[in-house]
């Protein structure tokens, strides 16, 4: 089974790229200190390295 992280949003996405915002949305988030839990797939490791810059990460 793969591991869980705790993704929260410490950043706006104000000014980003429209592919950064979206991949925001796509990992349930949008708003500063929104936190929410995924599986780490792949997919989802694509996308937390996309926005790194904006989000911290926490395993659980």
């Amino acid at each position: 089974m793969y591991p869980k992280v705790r993704i929260t949003q410490v950043r706006s996405v104000i000014d980003r790229p429209k592919d950064q915002k979206a991949t925001i949305q796509a990992l349930g988030l949008g708003k500063i200190n929104r936190t929410t839990e995924k599986v780490v797939t792949p997919q989802i490791l694509g996308m937390i390295k996309k926005v790194s810059h904006l989000i911290k990460l926490e395993e659980i």
